[in-house]
């Protein structure tokens, strides 16, 4: 009888820890799905279909939606638009995890907002958010497909000054140039690093022996349509080759074929150079400086020690368009990808008129 109590008290105590066991594995999974992340929603693409480098059609977006406080009735968006390279992809693993525990953190200090970033990837890695007949219709995939899809999908028809673009490097280009197409579907601007004001940005690239050095044979290769994809082996040449699908297209007669800035015998083509500039938003704001309306919020963000002097860039389009419209320029610490979290979060901060955070290092 002892030794039966005995066995019966083992097989209980035995049963209790795996019960507490069992708790504590679904408590910790509880608590880890509980955790800021992302989540991915796959979009159609209907508007890459036919593309003409034969990228993906069918992409996932990331979005991270805050746990709300009781009293909070409404959920505003940022679509965040990466930089080059950059997509949802890298969002759905942990790499997404210190943006969403910032978004989390912004929800919790009042300020509850919902972050989408969508995949704009090219062959060449990034399409700069814009259409083009040598890359695709990658504008209207975010305009006319993004952003509907996914207010249908959440129940939040917004108002434009519900909407927040914002991105960073070719993404704050991007969140510029897509809140200059449409100023209507937008209430207010984050530009991060932008790329603007190309004769600083983007002509020292462009003058490298790297790119230079192409020849006709090679461009030849690396627009081939074949089985076979051709890559250059160098970053940079690969870089301008997807600047140029964004900027310089032959057109919808020649999809997928765009002008190089060098001719066969490596002279510089200022005609080409030409159609860079026509992109640039401060070149299209010295034209028009009255691109945003006066209701709008302008944030411009420029690390002190940009490697790309997008810094310089920024604050000449803030003061060609100050006169029309609210813009704020503010230099961050370090270099052009340092504390994006945070500098995107004291963007956000600046637009809905809270305290404004200090970055680390400043």
């Amino acid at each position: 009888m002892i030794f039966l109590g005995r066995l019966r008290y083992r097989i209980l105590a035995f049963t209790w820890l795996v019960f507490t066991g069992i708790c504590t594995i679904a408590l910790q999974q509880e608590e880890a799905q509980a955790s800021p992340h992302f989540q991915a929603i796959t979009i159609p693409g209907k508007t890459l279909e036919g593309n003409p480098l034969g990228d993906p059609v069918e992409r996932r977006v990331a979005v991270f939606t805050p746990e709300l406080p009781r009293f909070t009735s409404k959920l505003l968006t940022v679509y965040y638009l990466p930089g080059y390279g950059g997509s949802s992809e890298d969002f759905l693993d942990s790499n997404g995890d210190q943006f969403a525990a910032s978004f989390q953190q912004l929800a919790d200090a009042g300020m509850p907002l919902r972050m989408v970033v969508p995949d704009c990837r090219t062959r060449w890695g990034g399409s700069q958010y814009l259409n083009s007949p040598a890359q695709g219709n990658y504008a209207d995939y975010i305009l006319d497909e993004v952003i509907p899809l996914l207010e249908k999908h959440f129940g939040t028809p917004a108002t434009p000054r519900d909407r927040i673009i914002a991105g960073h490097s070719s993404g704050g280009f991007g969140a510029l140039r897509l809140a200059m197409m449409a100023p209507e579907r937008f209430g207010s601007v984050v530009a991060l690093s932008p790329d603007t004001d190309f004769e600083i940005t983007h002509r020292p690239l462009a003058e490298e022996y790297v790119v230079k050095s192409i020849t006709q044979k090679q461009m030849e290769s690396f627009l081939s349509h074949g089985k076979q994809v051709v890559r250059p082996t160098s970053n940079l040449v690969q870089i301008m080759l997807g600047l140029s699908a964004a900027y310089a297209p032959k057109g919808p007669n020649e999809p997928g074929q765009f002008h190089w800035l060098y001719d066969e015998k490596g002279h510089w083509q200022k005609e080409v150079w030409q159609n860079w500039l026509e992109e640039d938003p401060v070149y299209i704001a010295r034209r028009n400086p009255h691109l945003f309306m006066p209701y709008h919020k302008i944030y411009l963000d420029g690390a002190e020690h940009d490697e790309f002097g997008a810094q310089k860039g920024a604050k000449v389009l803030r003061d060609l368009i100050k006169p029309y419209t609210r813009v704020h320029f503010y230099e961050s610490p370090e270099g052009h990808a340092d504390y994006i979290e945070e500098r995107l979060a004291r963007g956000l901060e600046w637009i809905f008129d809270r305290k404004i955070r200090t970055i680390k290092g400043q």
